[in-house]
């Protein structure tokens, strides 16, 4: 794996990560036709877990069009704030990242390499915008953009809720599926037909950590230009609200690097 792979499962990593060692939720609840867009979109809303902090570690399988990868990724959060990443092989690391609300940081041991930005790299290999708001959405199993009830409708789709714009965006879809049980996301899928772009976030079952539901798997599937891409998140550790740090220094005498 070269570099660049490795900035691409820790950039996911940062992207998808959520939880894993609580309780698996497994609902058998009916999606109701006569429930009101308002009311799916405020329970989504309320679903959304409250922390402060959160320190996991994962298993996070890569594969593209000419190799595939696995690695071990160590994760801590400050909600709303900052994530930390580091990836490691056989205990050895080999690269971490410090993303914010501002930047994205990133550095790797073999190649001695760094990358210092900010999301407009993520936005372009996503084929849509993403900032700090819309990453930790994805991350925590909420929708990646704004629920507006007044701008969206609702139809049920093999047992689930599928909100979609009521007026599409130009060139622009979005569309996600909401759990009847839990109101988290099921499915979301943003596509740019004109740039050959299609993002597909498929989560599995949810889980229960100190009462907070999280996703226990997730797999994300890129197309651009017929360039795809496979991402699948295994969640083995998490939790909640420890006393942890986020240092993160690049190494003096690395190399900058434009991705």
């Amino acid at each position: 794996m070269n570099r660049t792979h490795y900035f691409i499962i820790l950039v996911f990593s940062f992207l998808l990560t959520a939880c894993g060692g609580g309780k698996p939720v497994t609902g058998s609840s009916k999606a109701d036709k006569s429930l009101a867009v308002k009311a799916i979109v405020a329970s989504h809303n309320n679903a959304a877990p409250n922390f402060n902090t959160l320190a996991g570690r994962m298993y996070v399988a890569y594969e593209d069009d000419k190799k595939s990868q696995g690695i071990t990724v160590s994760l801590r959060m400050q909600k709303d704030e900052k994530i930390w990443i580091k990836a490691s092989l056989l205990g050895v690391t080999v690269a971490k990242a410090l993303i914010t609300k501002e930047s994205v940081q990133y550095y790797e041991t073999i190649g001695k390499t760094y990358f210092d930005g900010d999301f407009t790299l993520l936005s372009k290999w996503l084929g849509t915008d993403i900032d700090y708001k819309k990453a930790q959405a994805i991350l925590l199993g909420q929708s990646v953009f704004d629920l507006n009830a007044n701008n969206y409708n609702s139809v049920i789709v093999t047992n689930k809720y599928r909100l979609q714009p009521k007026t599409d965006i130009g060139d622009f879809f979005f569309s996600v599926l909401l759990n009847p049980d839990t109101f988290k996301v099921s499915r979301e899928s943003v596509s740019q037909p004109s740039e050959k772009r299609q993002l597909d976030v498929q989560y599995g079952e949810y889980q229960l950590v100190d009462k907070q539901l999280f996703p226990t798997t997730i797999e994300v599937n890129t197309d651009e230009e017929g360039s795809k891409t496979k991402i699948e998140v295994e969640y083995r550790k998490i939790d909640l609200n420890p006393s942890i740090n986020f240092s993160f220094n690049i190494p003096n005498g690395y190399s900058q690097i434009e991705l």
